[in-house]
């Protein structure tokens, strides 16, 4: 299985890609899709625009995206989400089923603690793909998205399999 995982930012959107085969984790590949222009349809174009090549490009089997959070500034809430909305429907256009997850449920996937620092995001993915080379912390984090949906892709398997089983 190939899982894209997107951090969606209306400046900056980071998207890691890894391949998953049972418990190994391989990373392809991982970047950031920039928001250019100063109007905000210049800006969700190009982050279209950029996350449909990266797609094309790696073909992933599945995609994760990170739930918007909701922040005492109302506007930049609602920016964060129409970027968040191209970040799924790119994916969806191409026919990937999406997962979402929220801010600490990848952390605490990932890290083991709900509320840990960036540092520790990117240490953990270091730890989990070795001899990756980060292009930046949004990507660290779009990389933090695909490994918690691969974890949790593989858990919803085998609670499958187990419920098909005791049938």
């Amino acid at each position: 299985m190939r899982v894209i995982g997107i951090d969606p930012g209306l400046v900056n959107s980071g998207w890691g890609v890894i391949d998953v085969d049972g418990s190994r984790l391989t990373h392809v590949a991982n970047g950031i899709c920039h928001g250019l222009g100063e109007d905000l349809g210049d800006r969700l174009l190009a982050l279209f625009d950029q996350l449909t090549a990266v797609i094309a490009q790696y073909r992933p089997d599945q995609a994760a995206v990170e739930k918007t959070f909701v922040n005492k500034d109302g506007v930049g809430t609602l920016k964060l989400g129409q970027a968040r909305g191209v970040a799924m429907l790119v994916p969806a256009r191409a026919g990937l089923p999406i997962g979402e997850y929220a801010p600490n449920q990848i952390k605490k996937t990932v890290v083991g603690a709900g509320h840990a620092e960036k540092r520790q995001v990117e240490y953990m993915v270091r730890l989990q793909l070795p001899g990756v080379q980060i292009n930046g912390p949004d990507a660290a984090d779009a990389l933090a998205i695909a490994l918690c949906h691969a974890h949790h892709a593989r858990t919803n398997g085998r609670l499958a399999a187990a419920i098909a089983a005791g049938r």
